[in-house]
């Protein structure tokens, strides 16, 4: 092993990689969340798609509305995962860039800075589809709820 290269300088970068390494936890743990609701999703939507041609006409109109929305929450999910899925990459590569600046001594700072930053913004991108696929299906099952109580009530209401 080379004279450069200590003990020393092995704990420094162990220290120094513990905190974008608990990062990339959460992500992995948001990142199942998301698979998981996006899975969901898809299911919804092939249930649908499978029984759409089995339903009477105003159900049939429900059915494909549903289907709308679906579609947009898979869309988003699908983002908000490509996204956070990015973000990590970008971890792994500060991560990595920590010890290899240990190994060759040199200044990679900025290039570690840059790279946590653009790691952030993915993530926060990810975080806000996220946010915005949990409000579509919140939205749609109100909506849903509104119509189903509309049909309930009587004519003269």
């Amino acid at each position: 092993m080379p004279d450069f290269f200590t003990a020393i300088d092995i704990g420094s970068a162990v220290q120094q990689a513990v905190t974008p390494v608990f990062l990339l936890t959460a992500i992995g743990g948001m990142l199942n969340v998301m698979a998981h609701r996006l899975s969901r999703v898809v299911d919804r939507a092939r249930h649908l798609e499978a029984n759409v041609g089995n339903y009477a006409a105003e159900r049939r109109r429900l059915a494909i509305d549903d289907l709308s929305v679906l579609a947009r929450r898979m869309a988003a999910a699908n983002w908000a995962i490509a996204l956070c899925t990015m973000a990590a990459l970008l971890v792994c590569l500060v991560v990595a860039l920590l010890f290899i600046e240990q190994l060759i001594g040199g200044k990679l700072d900025a290039v570690v800075a840059w790279l946590f930053i653009a790691s952030t913004l993915m993530l926060t991108g990810g975080l806000m589809l996220f946010l915005w696929e949990v409000q579509l299906a919140l939205r749609s099952v109100r909506v849903r709820a509104a119509d189903l109580l509309a049909e309930r009530r009587p004519a003269g209401d």
